[in-house]
């Protein structure tokens, strides 16, 4: 597994001018890497290895691609064919695709190098701080807030310049496989440590033990991006107060960004350090934000990456998560299995077959667990009659109590 490190980057003004002249040059060399991958022939297009020979002719042609490192040139080009690979794969599955794009100036904002051109140096004599030296571009002083591996143990590391302004390296290391937790055998875990989650509308998730969590309120959020975006429009476009004002909006739209991913961060740990298995259904986003009259809410949601980060967290943490299909969740009874259609205005369950009623997002939570107990192995779980258990409503927690990465019931 790869795991990367993100550290903020200070970088004199000397440093930071050289280190975007490169990353412009990286930028051409991608472009013309691109023109010359398209001038084949479908079937007769060149290998990112034909593509790495032929940067010597490009260099003694354009003596400007022979001031950035030859490494990270390369880098550059082998980042195209991955590219093309994942289009591949993309229209395998279905997707239609295009050819890749030619990025304009400001268009691309990093550098990559990988396994060597870059050295780490801890001792700065500052706390919390080391040193990244870039091959060509320089030492780059970065914000320690963990403790970092050592150069040897570094596999890539990527410089990169945000829209705000800000400089950013990432540092990727590969942990293990045998140092990861091992998941507990799927026929032994105890009904109690399993969980399902239902993505729902009125609140953010709700789980199968009926623990409800609120939605984020962006609105104050939004308000000042939508300020700042009024006041960049009254600016000449290209002037020094243009560019200013275009940082503040770029400010404003990351606030938003990281308050997202600092909540979803918080919830899907909570969820793989409490439960040993955690169904979710497995949402196709883009059909709902293409149909959907309520598509700007569902993309703040950014279910997609909440089940990327809901994998990737199990995997550090030993805990199962399973991908369930969505379809039938919410119209089939927890209790006796009878299908019920209901409008989405409706949010309560009720079985005409057994009686039984409950919450609509309880319900399907309840669904989402039994199915992917089944599809694990696992068994059927085990639901509780409703004679035994008054109404008494969801556990509701509001998201600004969603404060630790341990428990959002905290």
């Amino acid at each position: 597994m790869d795991v990367t490190l993100r550290c903020r980057a200070y970088p004199d003004e000397e440093t930071a001018s050289e280190a975007w002249r490169h990353i412009e040059i990286h930028r051409q060399i991608r472009n013309h890497a691109i023109r010359d991958y398209y001038s084949h022939d479908y079937g007769n297009r060149p290998t990112a290895y034909d593509q790495h020979r032929k940067l010597t002719g490009w260099k003694q042609r354009w003596p400007l691609f022979s001031e950035v490192s030859a490494h990270a040139a390369q880098q550059t080009v082998s980042e195209i064919h991955k590219n093309v690979e994942t289009q591949k794969g993309r229209r395998e599955n279905g997707h239609k695709t295009g050819r890749l794009k030619w990025q304009g100036s400001g268009d691309c904002r990093s550098v990559a190098y990988q396994t060597e051109g870059f050295d780490v140096n801890h001792t700065t004599g500052q706390d919390e701080y080391a040193t990244v030296r870039l091959s060509k571009i320089g030492n780059i002083p970065i914000r320690a807030h963990r403790e970092l591996p050592a150069t040897e143990n570094i596999k890539r590391v990527v410089l990169k310049k945000e829209r705000t302004g800000d400089w950013f390296v990432c540092l990727v290391t590969e942990r293990p496989d045998e140092d990861l937790p091992e998941k507990p055998d799927p026929s032994t875990l105890d009904p109690a440590d399993c969980v399902g989650v239902d993505l729902g509308i009125l609140s953010y998730i709700h789980t199968s033990d009926d623990t409800a969590v609120d939605m984020l309120d962006l609105s104050d959020e939004y308000d000042r991006y939508g300020r700042e975006q009024r006041k960049l429009d009254r600016k000449q476009h290209g002037s020094n107060n243009w560019e200013k004002q275009r940082q503040k909006v770029a400010a404003a739209k990351r606030q938003i960004k990281r308050k997202v991913l600092d909540y979803q961060h918080k919830l899907t740990t909570w969820l793989v350090r409490k439960y040993d298995l955690v169904a979710v259904e497995d949402l196709d986003v883009k059909p709902m934000l293409e149909t959907s009259q309520n598509a700007k809410n569902k993309q703040d949601a950014a279910w997609s990456r909440f089940l990327d980060l809901l994998e990737y967290k199990a995997d550090l943490h030993g805990t199962h998560v399973v991908r369930v299909k969505p379809a039938g969740t919410t119209k089939e009874c927890s209790e006796c299995g009878v299908e019920t259609s209901k409008p989405l205005w409706i949010r309560e369950h009720s079985c005409p077959a057994c009686g039984h009623t409950e919450d609509r997002d309880l319900n399907a939570a309840k669904n989402i667990l039994s199915r992917g107990r089944s599809q694990i192995g696992a068994g059927r779980s085990e639901s509780t009659p409703v004679q035994t258990a008054l109404p008494t409503g969801p556990l509701s927690v509001p998201a600004k109590r969603v404060v630790e990465a341990g428990s959002p019931e905290a």
